[in-house]
């Protein structure tokens, strides 16, 4: 790949599941460089430009043998996959004992292949990146201790879920400032400078097999959240803090390779400015299922260059399944929503055709699922309208929509446009099970004394309007519950 465009829209796939699912399908074995090319193509649909090939890295053994004894997690897993076996439990793949393609998969081969039948398809790959830990059976543990956050004896004795003796080191085990410590898995020294240098080491080998990394629970490392986390352990801050640092490092030897930031505690503007390039958006994820449309649009007040380095979603690996938590006509409406506003976007295999089952990251099965083909059909023909418009190359702006002191329906209508040499788009979700109507100003006073076409991009549906009232009164929309408009608007010059 020469570089993925400016506000990528990437497909998240759960690797061994996918493969696990194409050699049932072909009845022989099936590692990354067995896949069909159909299969390349299903998971690339038009409007893709990178795949995030979740899971790749060698999984600890350890690790799996501490969650099969581990009661909750077996919970877990049988409430999502009720006759799940042991052997189609494959341990966590953020529990990874060493940065080499699992052999399962098809080793350092099988990601070449991959990367090779994306990038004909002029699709990138993004794989993940552990920061904040290690397995407990990583070469790490034995040969260099200075990189772990270490304890004592007494630590051990006084908490041993917190901490991992092995015979001649008291490690800490990883973990966040808000949860127990996690059983499988050894807390990385964020201020160690040997620590550091190792990191970048690894992302740089990495960049050599893809096209960027998903940097998981990337703000633990942050010197600030890492001195709360981890007090008298962690001892003082460095003076430089540690993205910017590897980073800094990693692109000497490939520019043009793209970080993403899992990123929570309203954390991604700081996340950004240490030198990633997307942070997650959760705060918009959480408004769009849990709050109204009134706080969506008071989050799209930030700045756009802010947003434009956001990844938008209605899913991943993490978050309940949208078909599950949103009412079909509302996941439409979101979906809408997420595709034409500034940012990166990440959509979830799976999240196309409905499916409803949110996978614990340790199963190498899912239950089946009946597809659903006209959410597909919906997608499909959702992602590739943008795509082709290329709206998103242009600039964006966040429209106000106006209504009437004896109708306040306007106040579900978010609305906002794209303008560029690609020409005038605008957009208007209804975020409300109600109807509703507004007028929204168009910002294109341009078109004035011209007659002006808005063609809807997804259902074709063609609108007469004089230039004159899109910019005053403005455009009239009225939009049946979660209604949607995507229009190209096109003045009868053909400007």
């Amino acid at each position: 790949m020469t570089g993925l465009p400016a506000q990528p829209v990437v497909h998240e796939v759960n690797t061994r599941v996918w493969l696990r699912e194409l050699q049932r399908r072909t009845g022989s074995h099936t590692g990354l460089a067995d896949v069909p090319k159909d299969a390349w193509d299903r998971i690339t649909p038009n409007g893709v430009d990178a795949v995030w090939l979740m899971g790749v890295w060698e999984r600890s053994p350890q690790g799996r043998s501490i969650a099969l004894r581990d009661a909750s997690l077996r919970d877990a897993f049988a409430r999502a996959v009720p006759d799940i076996a042991d052997d189609e439990i494959a341990g966590s793949p953020y529990c990874i004992r060493r940065y080499e393609a699992d052999a399962a998969l098809g080793g350092p081969e099988g990601i070449a292949v991959a990367r090779a039948e994306l990038d004909r398809r002029g699709v990138g790959l993004l794989l993940d990146y552990v920061p904040n830990h290690v397995a407990p059976d990583s070469p790490w543990v034995a040969e260099h201790p200075e990189y772990f956050v270490r304890g004592t004896e007494e630590d051990l004795r006084r908490e041993p879920a917190a901490f991992l003796g092995t015979g001649s080191e008291v490690y800490a085990r990883g973990r966040d400032p808000f949860f127990p410590p996690w059983p499988d898995v050894v807390q990385l020294d964020a201020f160690a400078p040997a620590l550091r240098a190792a990191t970048a080491q690894v992302l740089t080998d990495i960049g050599g097999v893809c096209d960027g990394v998903r940097c998981d629970m990337a703000m633990l490392l942050m010197n600030d959240v890492f001195a709360r986390t981890w007090g008298q352990y962690a001892g003082p801050p460095p003076q430089q803090e540690f993205w910017p640092t590897v980073l800094a490092e990693v692109r000497r030897h490939h520019p043009a390779m793209l970080f993403f930031a899992e990123a929570y505690w309203d954390l991604e503007w700081a996340l950004q400015q240490q030198g990633f390039d997307f942070c997650y958006d959760k705060r918009l994820y959480d408004r769009i299922v849990h709050e109204d449309a009134e706080s969506v649009r008071q989050h799209l007040q930030a700045p756009v260059d802010y947003q434009r380095r956001l990844v938008r979603f209605l899913e991943n690996h993490d978050e309940p399944r949208a078909a599950r938590t949103l009412p079909a006509d509302k996941e439409r409406a979101a979906a809408v929503a997420i595709a034409t506003l500034p940012g990166a976007t990440l959509w979830h295999e799976g999240q196309f055709t409905g499916r409803r089952t949110q996978l614990p990251v340790f199963l190498d099965r899912r239950p089946d699922e009946e597809s659903d083909a006209a959410l597909r059909a919906f997608h499909e023909r959702l992602l590739a309208a943008v795509h082709k418009s290329g709206m998103r190359s242009g600039s964006w702006r966040l429209l106000e929509s106006e209504g009437w002191p004896d109708n306040p329906s306007h106040r579900s209508v978010l609305a906002w446009c794209w303008t560029g040499a690609q020409g005038r788009f605008a957009v208007a979700v209804n975020l409300s099970g109600q109807p509703a109507q507004a007028r929204i100003r168009l910002p294109w006073p341009e078109l004035g004394g011209r007659a002006t076409r808005l063609t809807d991009l997804l259902d074709g549906s063609r609108h007469e309007r004089s230039g004159d009232e899109l910019h005053d009164p403005g455009l009239y929309v009225a939009l049946g519950p979660w209604g949607t408009h995507v229009f190209a608007v096109t003045a009868d010059s053909g400007t």
